[in-house]
């Protein structure tokens, strides 16, 4: 008989009453931390195919020596310090995972041809919505208000600049709020260590980590407004419709095509010169969440009249409720992509469509 903790087997059990004892033990104490724990490892790889291994390797690490755990001490710590040094161990033979925007130089002209590159491993989207990765009701506000951020895509693109201790540091302190002696005890550096490690963090930071505004600033009716107006814009193919909902220095960009560009007027100029759609309805497009924030699968018309999925496209507003920067995600198995994300291969097979959530 084999014990399994996700998708991966985790060797044999034992076939004795103590042993399944344990094991059943084991798996009431840690199920509940299954979704934090992936969102830890992805905060530390930026790859949701990365976070998803890390995890499965976290587990079977931990269940390896649950037998000498001491069960007055926090599952959740425990869990999240064997995942930090799981995750440590794993960048040091990775590169970092960015967006097109963050490969640096200015942004791009949007009538030029459009270049991929797929040896550049890319930032991946996170499936889930916030409350799915936050802890229960019993933990500090402030640390849910923190896991909920921190799924962020602008937030995991600015965590990339990061070398990997400091990225390690800086999740453990500000998103998990752990003291710097335990931060210290977990990666085997002294506290002094820790503090300078986060104080430079912390200043790239500053300059990585442009702010974008919050979903939490707009209410449900402004949300629900916003994204009815985007979706109608786009399956109408009303691309002056469009430019009006971008701000001034919106960012659009489309790993892995490396281009970036910024401002609503190129952003249009852009999906005239580029997009495959040549009218109303040749565009369909779903809702989902992507990092906590509101996204869409877009579904496109092909030669034979079906509608396939095209690409994952993840919103993020500002204040004011204008979109400012959109990540549009390409990728050769998008049908695959969109099953992570609930998507159907084509959008006949969804529910009848509702005005699209606030994305609470």
């Amino acid at each position: 008989m084999k014990l399994s903790v996700g998708r991966r087997s985790l060797g044999h059990m034992s076939t004795t009453t103590t042993g399944r004892a344990s094991d059943a033990a084991f798996l009431e104490a840690t199920d509940p931390f299954r979704r934090e724990i992936l969102a830890h490892c992805y905060r530390m790889m930026g790859s949701h195919h990365d976070a998803e291994d890390l995890m499965q390797e976290t587990y079977l690490r931990a269940w390896r020596g649950y037998a000498k755990f001491d069960r007055r001490a926090s599952v959740r710590t425990w869990l999240h310090k064997i995942a930090t040094n799981t995750c440590l161990t794993a960048l040091q033979s990775r590169q970092r995972r960015p967006l097109p925007s963050g490969l640096g130089g200015d942004a791009f002209d949007p009538t030029d041809d459009l270049l991929q590159d797929h040896e550049v491993p890319w930032l991946e989207p996170f499936s889930g919505t916030v409350d799915e990765v936050s802890p229960g009701d019993d933990a500090d506000p402030a640390y849910v208000v923190g896991a909920r951020e921190s799924i962020r895509l602008a937030f995991i693109a600015a965590l990339q600049h990061l070398p990997e201790r400091q990225r390690a540091v800086l999740i453990l302190r500000d998103v998990l709020q752990w003291k710097a002696a335990e931060v210290a005890d977990t990666i085997g550096v002294t506290t002094a260590t820790v503090n300078s490690l986060l104080q430079r963090a912390r200043e790239q930071l500053k300059h990585a980590a442009p702010r974008e505004g919050s979903q939490e600033e707009l209410d449900d009716a402004a949300k629900r407004e916003l994204l009815a107006r985007y979706v109608s814009a786009f399956e109408r193919y009303d691309v002056d419709a469009i430019v009006e909902l971008f701000t001034d220095k919106a960012i659009w960009e489309m790993p892995p095509f490396t281009g970036w560009y910024r401002g609503a007027e190129s952003i249009g100029t852009l999906i005239r010169h580029n997009c495959p759609a040549e009218k109303e309805g040749d565009q369909i497009m779903l809702p989902t969440v992507a990092n906590g924030q509101p996204a869409f699968g877009l579904y496109m018309r092909e030669p034979d009249g079906i509608h396939r999925a095209f690409q994952l496209q993840v919103l993020d507003f500002d204040d004011a409720g204008r979109v400012a920067h959109v990540v549009a995600f390409f990728s050769n198995t998008i049908d695959d992509v969109f099953a992570r994300f609930g998507l159907p291969p084509t959008p006949y097979d969804a529910p009848p469509r509702t005005t699209p959530s606030a994305y609470h």
